[in-house]
């Protein structure tokens, strides 16, 4: 470092070119040890200061030769030099600086504009299902719900769980205001005010680290607040086989076909919910009767089309509007992604009790059991994770013995539910004449 060293002076400088051949020449001061001119090719001169820390070359820019007079990059860079001494990161300080003097100027920004950011930011590597929850979380309120409302349901939408929150400035979301905010709405919508809290602290996360915004947050307005949510219920709601009559009779009244098929479909196959709305004709094979369902946890599955869900999937396929099953034109998915309201209402006008979509899905390996189907052959077509290790490593079974257990657990429901199940053969002719 200590080549080409000379007493700088504004004319000594202004003679200083860069080296023949070279990418950069630097010139060192010596009167000040540590401060240097860097050259370019293309004649740009700088101040800058380099100097050993930690163990490693530790090299900044001071400023351009026209910019700075040399005395006050001297002095700079003694200034740097201080401090490398006292073990201070001198780039580190200028973080913080640049950090502070954007958060001065970003001081009052509302909550919800950076958690416009944030989405932005992340949305990219979100599911559907997790970016609609992080919409809903800061909806804006008004506007009359004309359908689906229940005895003592406001009649105007209400804002999402976090508008209120995030409506404050962002450097004034603290823990206090955290806390006082879920005593509040743990007393009205627990499962919600859960999400909402699992949310907002991985959103507080992420704006403490961004350069704008670390200064702004409360990294630790969400922490050690889990303990006010009462502990998580395991859900068991599961259809009774001597419900399934009304359960078929309330879905078959609903008025949106393509949500009534795709309830009965997903009790007789017992798929994940989005598994199911997002299946693509691609993937359904009237010619050997399987369809493929995008799995979350193999990647993939092939489980066989049973009589009677192939006769729907046949009625919806004359029907057919886009790449999806279950399509919905009107949605930003272009297929379907909300069928609770329906179903809630089927359920209510049978007298039935609540029970959830994923609750169809119990129902199905509950409802299997009657018919003594093996287990691993249940948990195969609903796609669960093989809990054995005969099951990881040495059950290949085949489509067919899959169709076997698969048409007698589907003809078992029909049955309960007073429903005829198709037969193989009229099933396929069908199968031909929509084509």
């Amino acid at each position: 470092m200590a080549t080409n060293k000379i007493g700088f002076t504004a004319p000594k400088i202004s003679a200083l070119g860069c080296e023949p051949g070279k990418s950069q020449t630097i010139y060192w001061d010596g009167k000040t040890p540590s401060l240097g001119v860097r050259i370019t090719p293309t004649g740009n001169k700088a101040f800058i200061f380099q100097t050993w820390f930690n163990n490693t070359n530790l090299r900044m820019t001071i400023g351009d030769v026209n910019s700075w007079a040399i005395d006050k990059a001297q002095t700079e860079a003694r200034r740097l030099k201080v401090l490398t001494d006292q073990g201070i990161d001198p780039r580190e300080q200028k973080a913080d600086l640049k950090a502070k003097t954007i958060a001065r100027q970003l001081k009052g920004i509302q909550g919800l504009e950076v958690w416009k950011d944030y989405i932005a930011d992340r949305k990219s590597q979100w599911g559907e299902r997790h970016l609609a929850d992080h919409d809903d979380m800061v909806k804006a309120g008004g506007g009359k719900v004309t359908r689906g409302l229940r005895p003592g349901q406001p009649k105007t939408r209400q804002p999402g769980i976090l508008v209120r929150l995030l409506s404050l400035p962002i450097n004034e979301i603290t823990r206090d205001k955290v806390a006082l905010w879920l005593k509040k709405e743990v007393l009205k919508r627990p499962t919600r005010t859960r999400l909402a809290l699992s949310l907002l602290k991985a959103f507080i996360t992420w704006a403490s680290n961004q350069t704008k915004y670390k200064v702004l947050v409360d990294v630790n307005a969400c922490d050690r607040l889990t303990s006010e949510l009462p502990s998580k219920q395991s859900k068991d709601d599961c259809l009774q086989k001597e419900q399934l009559s009304l359960w078929f009779e309330g879905v078959k009244q609903i008025n949106n076909p393509v949500i009534s098929y795709y309830l009965q479909i997903l009790l007789l196959t017992g798929a994940r919910r989005n598994e199911l709305s997002t299946l693509k004709w691609v993937d359904v094979d009237t010619q050997w009767h399987t369809a493929l369902i995008r799995d979350k946890v193999e990647g993939n599955r092939k489980i066989p089309l049973t009589p009677y869900v192939e006769l729907l999937l046949n009625i919806l396929k004359v029907k057919r509007v886009n790449q999806y099953v279950f399509a919905s034109p009107s949605a930003k998915s272009k297929h379907i992604t909300e069928p609770r309201t329906a179903h809630n209402q089927a359920l209510e006008s049978m007298g039935l009790p609540k029970l959830t979509i994923h609750g169809l899905r119990r129902s199905f390996g509950t409802l299997a059991e009657w018919t003594e189907c093996p287990a691993g052959i249940s948990a195969q077509i609903m796609g669960h994770k093989p809990s054995a290790l005969v099951e990881k490593h040495y059950r290949k079974r085949p489509i067919d013995l899959l169709r076997q257990w698969h048409s007698k657990i589907e003809k078992f429901i029909l049955d309960e539910a007073g429903i005829p199940q198709p037969k193989e053969g009229a099933k396929r002719l069908r199968v031909v004449n929509t084509k």
